[in-house]
């Protein structure tokens, strides 16, 4: 049996080809199809919890103004206040748990 010398490299070239090919959808294609989930998930996230943190800001808001302070028309602007401070809490509560990785683990 003869082999043709002349037909090695064409088929080595067409491999090394395919291989080239093959990897590059592995380590390119895959990992972006994972980070585009990933933001994904991460705007519905946001979204929904904008939309929370407005309602619960809203919520609180409505609680003081039903109160003696909120009734009041010179204290009125407390409820702004308190409403203010409390979303101020809650966003310097999520960026320290951002900050120290717990939701992570």
């Amino acid at each position: 049996m003869v082999i043709d010398s002349a037909d090695k490299p064409k088929v080595k070239l067409a491999e090394l080809y395919d291989l080239v090919v093959n990897y590059a959808k592995q380590q390119t294609i895959d990992p972006i199809r994972g980070v585009g989930r990933w933001l994904l998930f991460g705007l519905i996230a946001a979204v929904l919890m904008s939309i929370g943190l407005v309602l619960g800001a809203l919520g609180v808001l409505r609680l003081i103004q039903t109160t003696a302070i909120g009734v009041s028309n010179s204290w009125s602007w407390t409820g702004y206040l308190i409403t203010i401070v409390v979303c101020i809490a809650v966003g310097w509560l999520a960026v320290s748990r951002i900050r120290r990785g717990t939701l992570a683990k």
